[in-house]
């Protein structure tokens, strides 16, 4: 199996960490948390991640690319296009445009990369229903990229558990901390790494009880006034929740520290 050495993030806001965390302790996230799974396997890893929150595919091309191949990974994983699928002017085609770019550049460098397929909004928030198709399209675009260029692809659309909303935030936009471990998981699984399995695929248990159409309306008014009011907002007034901000690990530092044990890992 490689050992890498040298792991760069590309992305938004999932692969920053949002939901997993907050701004006063920090994010961690799923890019953070694969690089300490890499690290266990090869404790010299240095990592980077130059995701900024609210970014769409183009911002990440544009802003994040060249930082990450002056880094020289030797793997790398490139997750955008979710805030697009939420944007009135979506085209599947530019998106993933965007996408084959970065990898091509990236493979063409050397670097391993890999990268996601997002589950379907609609089985996570039903006032999102008119997006399902948006979100196919554009996985099979990734798919095709993805094949084009030697990408790794954690396809993780086909299982039901990455819908449970005990995976997500409650903001419905981000994964919570046991979804960003599972999207972790995913991509250790498809890199296979060693002591990879499938068992990120595995329903959660016990199953969620089923709501009654009353509670179904009433979660769903609660959450559309608490976050989709909000996020409306900034789109209506140009602004994201990434403005002013910038990469939070953008330089490759060490995983762990030279004093750490394999019984100790210093968390990212």
């Amino acid at each position: 199996m490689t050992a890498y050495m040298r792991y760069v993030a590309l992305g938004d806001s999932q692969t920053e960490g949002v939901g997993d965390g907050d701004d006063r302790i920090g994010v961690r996230g799923l890019a953070d948390r694969l690089a300490e799974r890499l690290a266990a396997i090869e404790p010299d890893l240095c990592y980077a991640n130059l995701a900024v929150r609210g970014k769409l595919a183009r911002q990440v091309h544009a802003e994040q690319l060249d930082a990450a191949l002056a880094l020289r990974p030797d793997l790398a994983t490139v997750v955008a296009g979710f805030n697009d699928l939420l944007r009135p002017g979506f085209d599947a085609d530019e998106v993933t445009g965007h996408l084959d770019a970065m990898f091509a550049a990236l493979t063409a460098n050397g670097a391993v990369v890999a990268t996601l397929t997002f589950p379907d909004v609609a089985r996570i928030t039903p006032l999102a229903r008119p997006v399902s198709g948006r979100v196919t399209a554009l996985n099979r675009r990734i798919r095709a990229s993805a094949d084009r260029h030697g990408v790794i692809v954690a396809d993780t659309t086909p299982y039901a558990v990455v819908t449970d909303p005990r995976l997500w935030s409650a903001d419905r936009l981000h994964a919570g901390p046991l979804g960003h471990q599972r999207i972790a998981d995913a991509l250790a699984y498809a890199l296979r790494l060693p002591g990879a399995d499938d068992r990120w695929t595995e329903p959660l248990q016990p199953p969620l009880p089923a709501r009654g159409a009353l509670s179904t309306t009433v979660n769903e008014l609660r959450w559309a006034a608490t976050f989709l009011g909000p996020w409306l907002g900034r789109r209506l007034t140009g602004r994201s929740s990434g403005d002013g901000r910038t990469a939070k690990r953008p330089d490759l530092l060490p995983v762990r520290d030279r004093t750490d044990t394999p019984e100790s890992s210093h968390r990212v």
